[in-house]
């Protein structure tokens, strides 16, 4: 596949990256990635993944553009207020890069959407707040062979971590906390949406070029509020459900 002129102008910062260069651009173009949830973590990946190229991203969500989004959810304007997050999502992307292919999917990803969804992927990020949703995504991967880039957001907190089959998300998480909250209810600052956002586009490039070590097996906690950052080691859970020997 070559580039066009304006594409080489357009990823010029990319191409004289030692990391990334006429090869991982190359890869970049033939990638194609799920994006499930455009919501606060969905965006700015989105907005990033889009730009740096990727060449086919396909937008996972149900949900419909609400006022209270446009405080981190900065893939959309007023403009865009009560219309399905997919299209309105898909719109800014092709927008932003014309080069790159972009779809919308305006539904939920569940038992019955996941097939159709992963097959044809080579990667799958997940910014969802709905545990349900994570642990249907993370299946599906494992299923299917993919790479999972997972995020998560609350009040000044996030996290980021990688799966590959073994350790899955599911050794992480084996059961839904008892506790668990939306950010809905606990609220969250919206400029951490944007960071770990692009902290997930950015294990995205890596995972797809090549380049450095991914958060494979990691998961790396970010402290807004401290401006402190910490890396755990996810072991992988022999009576893990889903990857593991349990049922």
């Amino acid at each position: 596949m070559a580039f066009t002129d304006l594409e080489i102008e357009r990823y010029a910062r990319h191409l004289v990256l030692r990391e990334v260069g006429g090869p991982g651009q190359q890869a970049l173009k033939a990638a194609r990635v799920l994006i499930v949830g455009a919501g606060g973590l969905g965006s700015p990946a989105a907005l990033y993944l889009a730009a740096a190229g990727v060449g086919t991203v396909i937008l996972v969500d149900p949900d419909t553009v609400d006022l209270s989004n446009l405080q981190r959810q900065v893939l959309f304007t007023e403009d865009d207020l009560g219309r399905p997050k997919a299209e309105a999502g898909t719109d800014r992307l092709a927008a932003l890069n014309p080069h790159i292919f972009v779809a919308g999917f305006p539904e939920a990803f569940d038992a019955s959407t996941a097939d159709e969804l992963c097959e044809g992927v080579d990667l799958v990020l997940d910014g969802t707040d709905d545990f349900a949703v994570r642990y249907a995504v993370n299946a599906a991967c494992v299923k299917h062979g993919k790479p999972l880039v997972s995020g998560a957001i609350g009040r000044w907190t996030g996290q980021v971590g990688v799966f590959r089959s073994k350790p899955c998300y599911r050794c992480l998480v084996p059961e839904i906390p008892p506790d668990a909250e939306t950010c809905v209810a606990v609220g969250v600052v919206g400029a951490l949406a944007g960071v770990i956002g692009s902290m997930m586009a950015l294990e995205a490039i890596k995972l797809i070029v090549g380049a450095g070590e991914p958060l494979t097996g990691r998961l790396l906690i970010y402290d807004a509020l401290s401006a402190e950052t910490r890396t755990v080691k996810v072991g992988a859970d022999p009576e893990c459900p889903v990857c593991g020997g349990g049922t």
